[in-house]
């Protein structure tokens, strides 16, 4: 049965003092939000959405999802596992090159195989049809193709750009080796809203139509911003069904920074406050290690209470507390003046954070906590000494 919206309005609001620092918190009520609006969309489009682990990978919050997604979609061996083994539903996988070593294990476990290349498909299509034939189970493959137009506007996250190494070009589409094929895969979005899915979707019929009546599924990958307030879920939904109905396909979403939006904070704590030209405060989160895309967007965190330089009382720059110059996390103006020992708030912290944080320079990991819907805080995992050791030898 799928979430349906809290509509109690019992929800505890977040408790900073009850979070131990640094820690990233995942707030139940605020996911379970995001769900009933997926949910939405897969009642009215019939859209099936899986959830990308490479944007949101909390697993801990898995037997609230599976509920309502379809599955999860990994990238990797290690992903795939974790699909299979903590989401437990539909296990979709696309990587950009499968290693001989790994994918047996991969096809294993995989209900879905997407392919980036079709000599990466002529390579493992073998072992695809030995697994389907000695174990009876149904394995979907498709290809990943390119679908000829991008709006994502920075470079570093643009699947479409020239000389990208990932999907298959028109051109570079044999439609001779397509037996075996149920599907295809698109993925060019970033944060984007529903008119530019409208506009992909039209460029990818335009170029790939005619193979389309020969397939079961589409997939049109990630980045859709579902959960954002001003997504225009209609149009959403319309052009979902609108594809559906003219094609007699199904349609695969697979958000990832959607389903973890807006669902929780990075909380930190002053460190210490050094003067050089200006205010600095040395928090006990990193940019480089704990928020990575603040520096790689790059894009500036919200902070709680407050304010962009000069805008308040006080000015103050934030830094991490790693060694590289520029492990900065921005400048901001607050109404009190900081001192040692206060909490610091980074909103919308959850998705593209945990998933892509490092242990560089032997720093703490933010300990994972689950804020729950009647007001308590869970701590579900604290990082030591042995995550980084672990990780180096």
């Amino acid at each position: 049965m799928s979430l349906q919206p809290d509509t109690t309005g019992m929800s505890v609001p977040l408790d900073i003092s009850q979070v131990p620092s640094p820690s990233y918190v995942l707030e139940e009520a605020l996911l379970r939000r995001n769900l009933s609006v997926f949910d939405r969309v897969q009642r009215e489009s019939g859209a099936k959405i899986i959830l990308a682990l490479k944007g949101f990978a909390f697993w801990s919050a898995f037997p609230w999802m599976r509920d309502t997604l379809h599955g999860a979609t990994a990238s990797s061996l290690h992903e795939a596992r974790l699909a299979y083994e903590e989401f437990g539903r539909e296990t979709h996988v696309y990587s950009v090159a499968y290693a001989d070593r790994e994918f047996p294990e991969i096809l294993r476990m995989a209900d879905h195989l997407v392919f980036n290349s079709f000599s990466q498909w002529a390579h493992f299509r073998g072992q695809v049809g030995e697994h389907v034939s000695q174990t009876g189970r149904k394995v979907e493959c498709g290809i990943r193709v390119n679908p000829g137009h991008s709006e994502i506007e920075t470079p570093l996250y643009d699947p479409c750009y020239t000389g990208s190494r990932l999907g298959v070009l028109r051109s570079e589409f044999r439609s001779e080796e397509l037996e075996g094929v149920s599907g295809m895969h698109f993925h060019a979005h970033c944060g984007n809203n529903s008119d530019t899915l409208e506009r992909v979707v039209a460029s990818f019929e335009k170029l790939y139509g005619e193979f389309i009546p020969r397939l079961r599924w589409v997939n049109f990958g990630g980045g859709h911003h579902i959960t954002r307030a001003d997504y225009d879920l209609e149009r959403l939904i319309r052009v979902v069904k609108t594809f559906r109905e003219k094609w007699g396909v199904e349609v695969y979403l697979e958000p990832g920074e959607a389903a973890g939006w807006q669902t929780g904070p990075l909380v930190g704590s002053v460190l210490d406050i050094v003067r050089n030209g200006m205010e600095v405060a040395i928090l006990d989160v990193s940019a480089t290690a704990h928020m990575p895309d603040t520096l790689e967007m790059p894009y500036r965190p919200a902070v709680r209470g407050a304010d962009l330089p000069g805008k308040l009382s006080h000015t103050y720059r934030l830094g991490g507390n790693t060694c590289l110059a520029g492990d900065v996390i921005g400048d901001y103006s607050f109404a009190q003046p900081l001192k040692v020992g206060d909490r610091v708030v980074f909103e919308d912290m959850i998705h593209y954070t945990i998933v892509k944080n490092s242990t560089f320079n032997g720093v703490t990991l933010p300990s994972l906590c689950i804020w729950t819907k009647e007001g308590e805080i869970k701590v579900v995992r604290r990082f030591g000494y042995e995550t980084y050791r672990d990780r180096n030898s």
